[in-house]
């Protein structure tokens, strides 16, 4: 058995490291990366050594990630192999991957067509999380769009995009999201009641985009539309962006010169991901 000396597992950055980096975080990670490099099952024993940490702590950290369904115990052999949860992971990471391949050209043209920043998001928890971000090979003057980038997150509840995901959640899952949310004032124009919130849900359920008019932030507007995957269902969200210092029009002129492009390229993407809309 290992008699590794190692630092309480509750510690993440020691002294001398950033203070961004969580040495807890880590050491989870290793131990599910183990599982690709080692073996699919692993014994506590055979974990402690491959990331370097002594029985009881690895069995801290094992069990932990049991409860969360990232690893499973075989109860006869109690020995584990990676859960339900990270499965989930792969798929959604090959699913994103897939999706940013079909869909890259066409926000390329939907940005050029409209000389504005289009994007792609898809929904992670309360969160929607950038997966494909195109600007404008037009030039088109000042660009003010909070630095955003592949990987950004941001509250679904005050975006366009994460409106349009939210609004083609089952009505449970769509609660325990709202449950989990802060409805938090983020620009002059946020929803910060539930009620609001839900009739604004259902307004794009019904008309099939979602409008975002300075709710994240002053000044900024965007229009999204659903993805949808071979099954019908809404797997991802588009949108362009458009701030007030680059084109400060009313917003229901906005939504008719963007409308018809926004839509049109939703459908090309849907339609290259198998989705065959009802005749």
């Amino acid at each position: 058995m290992s008699t590794q000396q190692t630092p309480p597992d509750d510690e993440d950055a020691g002294a001398g490291g950033s203070a961004a980096f969580s040495q807890s975080l880590e050491r989870g990670l290793g131990i599910l990366s183990a599982f690709s490099e080692t073996g699919p099952v692993l014994g506590i024993a055979d974990i402690a050594r491959a990331v370097g940490l002594n029985r009881s702590t690895t069995h801290r950290y094992v069990a932990t990630l049991a409860k969360l369904a990232y690893v499973q115990q075989d109860p006869d052999t109690r020995k584990y192999s990676l859960g339900p949860r990270v499965i989930d992971l792969g798929f959604a990471a090959l699913s994103s991957m897939e999706m940013t391949r079909v869909a890259s050209e066409h926000l390329q043209a939907l940005s050029d067509e409209t000389g504005f920043a289009a994007s792609m998001a898809v929904l992670d928890g309360p969160d929607i999380v950038y997966v494909e971000r195109r600007r404008s090979r037009r030039s088109t003057g000042l660009v003010v769009d909070l630095n955003l980038h592949v990987g950004s997150r941001l509250p679904a509840y005050c975006t366009s995009m994460g409106k349009v995901l939210l609004a083609h959640r089952e009505p449970a899952a769509l609660r325990t999201l709202l449950d989990r949310t802060n409805l938090a004032r983020r620009g002059p124009k946020t929803i910060t009641a539930r009620e609001q919130l839900m009739n604004a849900l259902a307004k794009v359920r019904q008309q099939g985009i979602a409008v975002n008019d300075e709710e994240l932030a002053p000044g900024l507007r965007s229009i999204a539309a659903p993805i949808r995957d071979r099954s019908g269902t809404v797997v991802a969200a588009i949108n362009v962006a458009i701030h007030l210092t680059t084109w400060s029009t009313s917003i229901d002129s906005l939504t008719s010169r963007i409308d018809a492009p926004l839509r049109r390229a939703a459908a090309v993407i849907s339609e290259r991901l198998g989705y065959r809309a009802e005749a």
